[in-house]
């Protein structure tokens, strides 16, 4: 079953917390912090594999989780690292996030590693916290934590030429004729289901051919295979539109010609991609008089019309050395671009919200912040208290109303406003 298209979740692992532990040994007395940081936890890594050709082995395996870092410990031992996942992927495949639409990866080259998701960072332990007021730290930091993120998958063959046109006008077996592919080849539509990809090599140039399943009118809305193949195309340099110039089937090739262009309009911008025609079936009744009428229409526009027969094999000299020739003076293949991570923390630090006289911090941040305080232990306070001077915290409550004695809750903490 071919498939090029599903969503997976990932987990990068969460980063280790630091120790909270101070120095024990015989004759000594006051020993200081010793407290070891956290582990960093594993990422989540993409790589372009060449051995695969669809996203078959994602629909047994859809969770992908790294390993979380160890928590530091006393003697200022750093908590082991977590190993990184992974994931395997075809070349041509992009990857979105679908909590934005993000595209985060085109893995459009063999042996490509993109991060899609950073380990967290380990926290650090209480020897970082030791200060000549602050002998005995009695907190540490805890390790980043990561979420569970969905991406979805979407493969796009990688191809320099494609083959576009209705069901059984010769596609696959223009294929078969010009590379070593071995396309299912009958005398029924849709014979072709998936993509097929041959390597051709002409006049000394090698360069990769797909045979895209046929398309109808109204493919991209959905009709007949709909636009799950058209996808396909849209890296190629080169479209090869084949056409049943004999009108086998009682269809008139130059209203095929036009209706697969109207799709192509529809899904994008493939209307735009350089092409020529193949005029199929030229060996049987009525192909000559199509051939003129073809190019009568054509006439005027850059597209080039090459007559050629896949069952006696004849005239693919010519269209072979047209795209040749055509192709060294295209761009290179379409690459999409990468869009960064919007990070939440330095886009807004924390929230406020007020509901009911009530005063609600809210923010990935501040919720660190909260976790790495021990509020039992009044150095811990005095530090957190800081913190929230620093960060702005205090400033932004007194801007929203806030005044001495009200009610503020960061995280699971609630606290007196105390100016």
């Amino acid at each position: 079953m071919f498939v090029d298209q599903v969503k997976i979740t990932a987990k990068a692992g969460s980063g280790g917390n630091g120790a909270v532990s101070f120095h024990r040994e015989k004759f000594v007395q006051n020993g200081g912090p010793d407290g070891g940081d956290g582990g960093n936890g594993g990422s989540v890594i993409l790589l372009a594999d060449n051995n695969m050709h669809t996203l078959m082995d994602f629909r047994f395996k859809r969770k992908y989780m790294a390993e979380n870092g160890e928590n530091g410990s006393a003697m200022l031992c750093r908590g082991r690292s977590g190993k990184d996942v992974i994931i395997k992927v075809p070349v041509g495949t992009i990857v979105r996030s679908t909590k934005d639409g993000r595209l985060c990866a085109d893995m459009h080259e063999v042996g490509k590693q993109v991060v899609l998701l950073k380990g967290g960072r380990g926290g650090w332990g209480n020897a970082h916290f030791a200060t000549p007021t602050r002998q005995a730290p009695n907190f540490a930091k805890p390790g980043q934590k990561c979420e569970v993120m969905e991406f979805e998958l979407e493969l796009k063959s990688i191809a320099d030429v494609g083959l576009v046109g209705y069901p059984n006008v010769g596609k696959s077996t223009i294929l078969s004729v010009v590379t070593a592919a071995k396309p299912k080849i009958a005398n029924y539509h849709f014979t072709t289901l998936a993509p097929n990809l041959g390597i051709c090599r002409q006049y000394g140039m090698d360069f990769v051919m797909a045979d895209i399943p046929g398309l109808v009118e109204g493919a991209s809305d959905g009709v007949g295979l709909g636009i799950q193949f058209l996808r396909h195309v849209e890296r190629t340099r080169l479209l090869v539109h084949v056409v049943d110039v004999a009108g086998s089937e009682g269809r008139d090739p130059i209203e095929d010609f036009e209706q697969i262009c109207d799709e192509l309009v529809a899904y994008g911008d493939l209307a735009e991609r350089p092409m020529i025609v193949a005029a199929n079936k030229m060996d049987l009744p009525g192909a000559q008089e199509n051939l003129e009428r073809l190019r009568r229409h054509l006439r005027g526009t850059d597209i080039e019309v090459y007559p050629v027969s896949a069952a006696t094999r004849q005239g693919f000299d010519e269209l072979m050395g047209a795209i040749v020739r055509i192709l060294p003076t295209l761009p290179e293949m379409v690459v999409f671009p990468e869009e960064p991570e919007i990070i939440a923390e330095e886009q807004a630090p924390f929230t406020i919200v007020r509901e009911s006289g009530v005063y609600i911090v809210e923010g990935p941040a501040m919720e660190q912040l909260v976790n790495s305080v021990n509020f039992t232990d009044q150095e811990s306070l005095n530090y957190f208290h800081r913190m929230l001077r620093t960060r702005g915290v205090i400033d932004a409550l007194r801007a929203n109303g806030a005044k001495e004695g009200d009610t503020v809750i960061i995280d699971e903490m609630e606290f007196d406003f105390i100016d």
